[in-house]
């Protein structure tokens, strides 16, 4: 429905609270109307999505576009309202852009915050981490001069400022922790193979597997959803792992379920560390160990350096690297002790082959956990 000079003027009037006397002189361009009364008017525009008149078609709203890949995993709206409260207490208004499947793309909003003068663009993940995926929109953002600020490790040709955690030492302090428990196969469950922080990750946890003499450790990579770590660990059990790494707390859900599917404990047969530390995860069962992101501090600087672009001339492409925190739950424990029948042939190989584990060998390892089947401490008979 085409909406008429005169609804216009009310809408607009009664969004900011002033009178259509006073709107109509902001359109007009007439003095008599203060800065801050001037800003909420074509804010006011934009939001209801009404065009400015040509003459102020130059002036850059007080938008700022937070572009998402979803809403389903917790990380994203808790970074959404995170930011979202940084950009309202400095006088913006967020735009909440979250790609659905068949729904927008990312350069539709892109080319709908353009259209409505955005004063700047925040992506939390997205396009910008995926090395196959399109970039265009990204350099239209550029060539237009928009302020721009990604959350996470981002491709290395966009130029622009990046807030990430530091994914390389995430993966270590988990595969740390794992093997501080006795574990030595332990698996790596990432998202697509052209992500970059999981590329990141990827690289500290091999890093930290020849520190300790493990040369071969079982990686996967799936979609970011609970039914992709759920496969992929699937394929990861039959190699006999007894301790899985995962690159979100979703996957990390799917890795136990998969676990529970084969007949296992967590963490009695299987421990799992998941990665970001979203809100519910301490009510799980059992609580999920994870590695901590910091949020707020990260949301917070995203939106100071957004501010810093708008104030300066010029942006610095710098990464801006956080120190994630491991959150031990209730996911990990040590190593499965496995008992057998004492005096048995069984027996006896496992006790060498456990003395030849404790020596260092990672291979003899990966050979008793193929040949013998997992199971629990046996408990004393009752008398």
């Amino acid at each position: 429905m085409t909406r008429t000079p005169a609804r216009r003027l009310s809408d607009v009037a009664k969004k900011v609270g002033v009178s259509e006397a006073t709107v109509s002189r902001v359109l007009n361009g007439k003095a008599g109307v203060s800065d801050g009364t001037r800003d909420a008017v074509l804010t006011a525009l934009d939001v209801l999505g009404y065009e400015r008149p040509s003459k102020l078609r130059g002036q850059r709203a007080r938008l700022v576009g937070l572009v998402l890949p979803e809403l389903q995993n917790p990380i994203f709206p808790a970074l959404a309202e995170v930011i979202g409260g940084a950009l309202a207490q400095r006088g913006f208004t967020p735009v909440l852009c979250t790609r659905t499947a068949g729904g927008l793309s990312e350069a539709d909003y892109v080319d709908m915050l353009l259209d409505q003068h955005a004063s700047g663009v925040v992506f939390a993940g997205g396009h910008f981490a995926e090395v196959a995926a399109p970039h265009d929109h990204y350099r239209l953002l550029r060539t237009r001069g928009v302020p721009v600020v990604l959350i996470n490790a981002a491709i290395d040709s966009l130029e622009f400022p990046c807030v990430a955690t530091d994914d390389f030492a995430a993966a270590g302090q988990a595969f740390n922790h794992l093997a501080a428990l006795g574990h030595e196969r332990i698996g790596l469950l990432l998202g697509p193979e052209d992500h970059m922080p999981s590329r990141r990750k990827l690289a500290g946890f091999e890093e930290h597997a020849r520190r300790v003499g493990i040369s071969h450790a079982p990686v996967e990579h799936a979609l970011f959803s609970l039914e992709g770590g759920q496969a992929a660990t699937s394929r990861m059990l039959r190699e006999g792992v007894t301790g899985v790494i995962c690159g979100s707390d979703v996957l990390a859900l799917g890795a136990i379920r998969a676990v529970r599917r084969a007949g296992l404990t967590v963490p009695g047969d299987v421990s799992v560390v998941g990665y970001d530390d979203s809100a519910w995860l301490n009510c799980t069962d059992p609580p999920l160990t994870t590695v901590r992101q910091p949020i707020e501090s990260m949301g917070k600087s995203a939106v100071a350096l957004l501010v810093g672009q708008m104030e300066a001339t010029a942006a610095q492409s710098e990464e801006l690297l956080f120190e994630p925190e491991l959150v031990v739950r209730g996911s990990t424990g040590p190593a499965p002790v496995r008992v057998l029948a004492q005096g048995s042939p069984s027996a006896r190989a496992c006790v060498r082959c456990a003395g030849r584990t404790a020596a260092g060998s990672a291979e003899n390892y990966h050979g008793y956990l193929l040949g013998l089947a997992m199971v629990r401490p046996a408990r004393p008979s009752s008398a």
